[in-house]
């Protein structure tokens, strides 16, 4: 039988008052992502302690030996949210050869969820897992998936 990790989650307020920003809908959406960011950390043994704070404007989350992963919905898109993903990484370029088309994807830097989709959630882990051990896996072929 094995024991979860035990999360510590560094939350800022500025974070809390971000995600209550949001319309109704949107809210839901992001709420799940983060939740889905929170699991896949506690379910990662080598992770301790998440940060969630804002960057650029948008909720964020940092590990030690990971890389951020940020999720936003803009107004200007309205359809649509998105996990998004430093640009420079070979994350999205690994998520692109792993999973095609079972996403959308906004170049290098990020997965994009339409409103109305139910997303994956055993392929979004995935993609989240690999984002929170990034450091330690980057000089894998492929990340090792």
């Amino acid at each position: 039988m094995s024991m979860m990790n035990k999360l510590q989650i560094n939350r800022s307020p500025a974070a809390e008052k971000k995600l209550q920003s949001y319309p109704d809908e949107v809210k839901v959406k992001l709420a799940h992502l983060r939740s889905l960011i929170l699991e896949t950390a506690q379910e990662t043994d080598t992770i301790k302690v998440v940060e969630e704070t804002l960057k650029w404007g948008e909720l964020s989350y940092l590990v030690k030996k990971g890389s951020t992963i940020r999720i936003d919905w803009k107004p200007s898109t309205p359809g649509q949210y998105a996990l998004y993903f430093k640009c420079t990484s070979k994350l999205v370029p690994t998520f692109k050869e792993v999973f095609g088309n079972t996403f959308s994807y906004e170049n290098n830097r990020a997965i994009v969820f339409p409103m109305q989709d139910i997303i994956p959630i055993p392929e979004v882990k995935s993609c989240i897992r690999l984002a929170l051990c990034y450091h330690t896996l980057k000089h894998i072929p492929r990340l090792g998936m």
